[in-house]
């Protein structure tokens, strides 16, 4: 067996590097920029009133002003202020030439043409043109995430499009006589297929196209055909079971069959030590635990590293653990780093807490609902009690 920390660089030393492609930026949301954003004109492009009043000149307050005629949002006044005059203005609109500040319509006394106006100062009111960004500037970077701030910034600097990562195409398999299919009436000895389901939804939550099959029945053939026709459309292909040591556990036969190639079978890891990985050609192939705890926890854990490497993303930033107080003792652990399901909450003095789900069981799904956070407890660590300080991976 080798490491959690083992097998995770193992699986991101293969991960395929998907291709750039051009998306319209209503489609580019939660994608990665593959080039650089630059702007190619100062934002605003001219100076521009901040407020709903008469663009002026500050050195002809205090006065009465002769209005002039009116700047709108995308409709200039056509001509420059000379002394003594002022043009009623809105907000957003190009301030006239000669006119450098703005005195608010709160303030303002008009009679007929003529507006009295107080002091104002000058650039009272006034947005300098490129105010926001200048002509030049860098505003979103290469491998940076596109989510709705950067992409109503890329439209203001005049984007319809953006080259970003594709999203990874992921088949998963799942297999298993005791399966019926989710609508399908179960025999006596059956269950429903959740996990082709769940996985699926979590490849495309962490941003994947994902396809769900299954279940397969539990035969070699029938698997390997699977297998092969997964391979050959998808970046990545998950199998979900059949990767113990029964005499039903076809999978990693389905993949020796292929000419592929096993990186790592084992992994010292509780939930999750059927875990396994391979290549076949230039595809890989991730073999996740068929217990519906194991095969999320193991999907936690290696299945959203990778994924974030194949969309663009820095799998850093999904491995990275933070901590928590216990709300429970916790007993001393095994050999093999483990896991616990967790809920997590934050107290009124910002303090975050973790408490272990009393059901642990492997083959539990309900307990991810309200238990989503993982607590490591690492090889051999002592018993803690609460209040102690835990490491905790986040949802």
């Amino acid at each position: 067996m080798i490491s959690v920390a083992e097998a995770r660089s193992v699986i991101l030393e293969n991960a395929p590097a998907c291709a750039a492609e051009t998306l319209d930026l209503h489609a580019a949301l939660g994608r990665t920029l593959r080039e650089d954003i630059v702007s190619h004109r100062d934002q605003p492009p001219f100076r521009a009133s901040a407020m709903d009043g008469y663009a002026l000149r500050a050195a002809d307050t205090p006065g009465v002003l002769r209005l002039i005629g009116e700047a709108g949002a995308g409709r200039a006044l056509g001509r420059a202020l000379m002394p003594g005059e002022c043009a009623r203005i809105f907000t957003g609109a190009p301030l006239p030439d000669g006119a450098d500040a703005v005195l608010i319509q709160e303030d303002a006394a008009r009679d007929g043409e003529l507006v009295t106006s107080p002091a104002v100062e000058a650039n009272r009111h006034v947005r300098s043109a490129g105010v926001d960004f200048a002509r030049g500037e860098r505003l979103l970077e290469t491998g940076q995430v596109l989510d709705a701030a950067s992409i109503a910034l890329a439209a203001a600097a005049g984007r319809a499009s953006v080259s970003v990562t594709r999203k990874p195409r992921v088949t998963v398999l799942s297999g298993g006589d005791e399966l019926v299919g989710p609508g399908q009436k179960p025999a006596a000895d059956q269950i429903y297929d959740s996990m082709s389901i769940g996985i699926a939804a979590l490849a495309e939550q962490w941003g994947a196209a994902a396809t769900a099959i299954g279940p397969l029945p539990d035969d070699a053939k029938t698997i390997a055909d699977a297998l092969r026709n997964a391979v050959s459309q998808s970046d990545l292909t998950v199998i979900v079971g059949g990767a113990s040591v029964g005499d039903h556990d076809h999978a990693r036969p389905a993949v020796r069959s292929l000419s592929g190639t096993l990186l790592f079978e084992k992994v010292a890891l509780r939930p999750g030590k059927p875990t396994w990985f391979a290549r076949i050609g230039d595809r890989i192939v991730l073999g996740l635990p068929g217990n519906p705890a194991s095969g999320f926890v193991c999907a936690r854990l290696f299945m959203r590293p990778l994924l974030d490497l194949m969309c663009g993303r820095n799998p850093v930033g999904s491995t990275r653990l933070s901590q928590a107080r216990l709300r429970s003792n916790l007993a001393e652990n095994g050999s093999r780093e483990t896991y616990l399901r967790a809920a997590i909450e934050t107290d009124d003095t910002g303090q975050v807490w973790a408490k272990a789900a009393q059901q642990q069981d492997s083959s539990l799904l309900s307990v991810l609902t309200h238990a989503p956070a993982l607590i490591l407890r690492p090889p051999h660590a002592p018993a803690v009690s609460t209040g102690a300080v835990v490491d905790v991976l986040s949802p």
